[in-house]
């Protein structure tokens, strides 16, 4: 017996209307990053070799292993070096492609699945992340999708272990407070106390962990709590001019200063992004932060940067369950010619290259099959109008068009029929 066709696991397979889905996913991320960052997608057919140099990468196992692309970070990173000459920075860039991890396959969590990324790098200004702010903003606005974007600095978390005496330790601080909304509060200081964390740290580090109020309130206490660290206030400094600046922009969508929030801290060194939904029970759906050195492991150091990444795959979940899907979005075909023999069927194309110039999606069932199987086609795949062409419209130089929702029929011409598909 033939073994039973399957896939890797943590992959997936699509459906045409699952790769509609996507396709309004990318298109919408694209038009916005395009319209915000005023770039372009340049990195269709890069290769990741390079990856392997990383010490982080180390972590892909079997993955990197083979070459497959772990992030596209890195591949941006090694691009600039090689045409630091052609470049004019600052240089904004987006890029949207397949990156594949080892990690165990679960809800949210994928194998293989889409980063959609959007840095700008040789600029030190915060002003690059409020846009990019401003992007995450406007793409899940589009989407219709509530979220809560995160904020938080490399920085404050660096002056947090180092007034708690603890400076050597920011790894396992930050690891470990991270988790606070998984595990509890008792969890994270017995984490703490196992990674060899001082009784007096933990308890210092309580009211920051547990820190709460407004934006502007949790800043005012920083920094005091924050007050003899240089790197710390540095961190605040920063960080209120990001959440000020959002501030006078209108964001739709709410950003929160969140010091539990920890991520990419082997390469992160400022601000740092995160987004939750807030509809649905999954992990962060974007994410990203600002590096200053990331192009020196290829050899051209202090060029600072900073991006974000929307994890398409944890959208796609999301707008599922919250079915959240446009209607033109996810409809294929909007007009299907009825297919009654050669002659019909000419004149028909007459008409549908008409259509199809139009904007109209629009198909010919390709065989003289019964009306039943066709109309039976049409209802299968959603169609919401059929065009019926026999020997009476073609005398008359028109199409039957029934509206399939309604049952309704017209005989139009061409330009009447183009009109009431596309109202």
């Amino acid at each position: 017996m033939a073994a039973k066709p399957s896939i890797p696991k943590g992959t997936r397979d699509f459906s045409p209307v699952e790769m509609a889905k996507r396709n309004y996913i990318f298109n919408t991320i694209r038009d916005v990053y395009h319209k915000i960052q005023n770039s372009g997608d340049y990195f269709s057919g890069i290769t990741d070799e390079e990856l392997l140099s990383r010490n982080a990468v180390k972590l892909a196992s079997k993955f990197c292993e083979k070459g497959l692309r772990y992030d596209l970070t890195v591949p941006f990173a090694r691009y600039v070096v090689m045409h630091r000459d052609e470049i004019t920075f600052p240089f904004k860039r987006y890029q949207i492609q397949p990156v594949w991890r080892a990690d165990r396959p679960q809800k949210g969590r994928y194998r293989e699945f889409y980063q959609c990324d959007a840095d700008v790098v040789g600029s030190d200004s915060l002003l690059n992340e409020v846009e990019l702010m401003q992007i995450v903003d406007t793409v899940f606005s589009r989407f219709n999708i509530r979220v809560c974007i995160k904020i938080n600095n490399r920085k404050i978390l660096s002056g947090i272990a180092e007034i708690i005496g603890e400076s050597d330790k920011i790894v396992d601080i930050t690891v470990a407070i991270d988790k606070l909304d998984k595990i509890g509060l008792d969890n994270v200081n017995a984490e703490l106390k196992e990674k060899g964390i001082s009784d007096e740290a933990i308890a210092k580090l309580q009211p920051i962990i547990l820190l709460s109020g407004t934006n502007a309130e949790k800043l005012a206490t920083l920094k005091n709590v924050l007050s003899a660290s240089e790197v710390g206030l540095k961190g605040v400094e920063e960080s209120e001019f990001i959440l000020n600046t959002l501030e006078t922009m209108g964001l739709k969508n709410e950003i929160e200063l969140d010091l539990t929030l920890a991520r990419g801290l082997n390469y992160y060194t400022g601000a740092i992004f995160e987004v939750k939904a807030l509809d649905v029970q999954i992990g962060s759906i974007t994410g990203g932060g600002r590096y200053d050195n990331l192009t020196g492991v290829f050899g051209m150091a202090g060029v600072s940067g900073v991006g974000i990444s929307f994890g398409a795959d944890r959208i796609f979940d999301v707008l599922n369950q919250l079915e959240l899907y446009p209607k033109e979005a996810v409809n294929g075909t909007e007009l299907l010619f009825i297919n009654f023999g050669e002659k019909e069927a000419a004149f028909s194309m007459g008409i549908l290259s008409k259509v199809r110039a139009a904007g109209i999606r629009a198909e010919i069932f390709p065989d003289a099959a019964k009306m039943k199987k066709q109309m039976s086609y049409a209802n299968t795949k959603n169609i919401p109008f059929v065009a019926i062409v026999g020997e009476n419209e073609m005398n008359e130089g028109k199409a039957m068009l029934k509206n399939m929702e309604t049952g309704e029929q017209n005989l139009v011409s061409a330009e009447e029929l183009i009109a009431t598909v596309k109202k």
